[in-house]
């Protein structure tokens, strides 16, 4: 079947991205990715919140973001509509931060990421890493400063960890620096796959304390701190749309006032990985559903041999083992939730949430792409950009990996890390 739907798009252009249509007898069910109803579980002011944001992506996001993903370019008049959901800061209490349950966070971020991964991982570094730093490992009078404009999206952040020569060993081998004179710290180095930074106000920095060996968080003001350079990371072949950067520290001055009074190590640092690690597990949930919606409507309406492919038994089950690797995932998330909200997160539990929902969505894509034939690798049918931003998502916050070694370490009580 996949030969046939191959060779049938070789030959025929794509005109549009809505395959020819099934005049069928009786109307077919619309796509649902929710096959156990765990949408049920949320309250009545959460549950208007997350239509609130299905509404949006759907009507606002949706009809722009294929071309902007293939322009590898970022819809900027999106976001003053964007900001009127109010959103910044969800999960977080106090200092105009939206606040809400950990669920609720966790299904907004899995809407958002349903239709489209980049603007999921925009709004989860700025919200999430960025906002999520200053709010865990801030002081006082930082929260107060920072987070009411980040929140109204007035000021947008990043998060500085990852570098050029360092990923997973950013616990014990950043080579960027932080090296204090009187109340002024000097940052050297080079930060790499830095989400929103390349036009973002506020990027929060980590580097490694020259006195003490130990990893501090600084808050640096991008436009207006002489030594901050940030160059745009071309040619990505996934999250097209995130405008990742790579952020050069030439002596960059940084005032006390400025460093995380909170982060004076990196177990302050995995605070924040912790929370939104589990984030990726939501988002590539949410990929997973947008593919599945996507390729389910596409084999009810595409016709072959005088009948829509939905009617064939390989691809019945297809579309069955998506529709199971979803609401596999979906059922972890939600629990990871509520243990979140109980207060009783683990690095372990977010690891094994992060490291499955990622494979799994790998798997599900795989087989979306492969269900539409040749319009599996056209953007206009959305499957191909979830196909593409699912390998992003595998291998950031933690390759799968790391993910699993921090699992087998919490299990078997010895670490395995170099």
């Amino acid at each position: 079947m996949a030969t046939i739907e191959m060779a049938t798009a070789v030959s025929t252009s794509v005109a549009a991205a809505t395959p020819p249509a099934v005049k069928a007898s009786k109307q077919l069910p619309a796509p649902n990715s929710d096959l156990y109803q765990l949408a049920d579980i949320l309250t009545a002011e959460e549950s208007a919140v997350v239509k609130k944001v299905r509404a949006y992506m759907e009507t606002k996001v949706q009809p722009i973001i294929n071309k902007y993903w293939s322009d590898d370019a970022f819809p900027f008049e999106l976001l003053p509509s964007f900001k009127e959901l109010q959103l910044g800061g969800l999960g977080f209490e106090g200092y105009g931060c939206a606040g809400g349950s950990q669920k609720l966070f966790g299904f907004v971020a899995m809407e958002l990421a349903r239709v489209d991964a980049s603007f999921g991982t925009f709004f989860g570094v700025h919200s999430g890493l960025a906002m999520g730093s200053i709010y865990l490992d801030g002081s006082e009078e930082q929260k107060q400063h920072w987070l009411p404009p980040m929140a109204r999206f007035e000021k947008i952040g990043c998060f500085g960890l990852t570098e050029p020569l360092v990923g997973s060993g950013t616990g014990g081998g950043l080579l960027t620096t932080a090296r204090r004179e009187d109340d002024v710290w000097i940052l050297n180095g080079e930060k790499r796959w830095i989400g929103n930074a390349t036009w973002c106000d506020v990027s929060i920095i980590w580097a490694r304390d020259v006195a003490d060996n130990q990893v501090k968080g600084f808050i640096v003001e991008n436009k207006t701190t002489p030594g901050f350079s940030v160059e745009k990371i071309e040619h990505k072949i996934a999250l097209k749309v995130v405008q990742n950067g790579h952020i050069t520290l030439k002596d960059v001055r940084v005032p006390e006032a400025n460093r995380l009074q909170g982060g004076n190590s990196f177990r302050d640092t995995a605070r924040v990985l912790r929370m939104t690690r589990y984030m990726v597990g939501w988002a590539s949930t949410g990929i997973q559903m947008g593919a599945f919606e996507a390729t389910l409507k596409y084999a009810q309406e595409r016709l072959q041999f005088g009948k829509p492919i939905a009617s064939f038994q390989m691809v019945q089950d297809l579309l069955a083992k998506m529709l199971a690797n979803v609401t596999a995932c979906q059922c972890m998330m939600v629990r990871l939730a509520q243990i979140d909200d109980e207060g009783k997160l683990g690095d372990h539990q977010a690891a094994l949430a992060k490291a499955f929902c990622t494979a799994k969505s790998r798997e599900t894509v795989a087989w979306g792409r492969e269900l539409l034939g040749g319009n599996g690798i056209v953007a206009d049918y959305n499957v191909a950009r979830f196909f593409a931003d699912a390998e992003a998502l595998y291998s950031y916050e933690g390759t799968y990996q790391m993910q699993n070694l921090i699992v087998g370490k919490a299990i078997t009580g010895i670490g395995a890390f170099v």
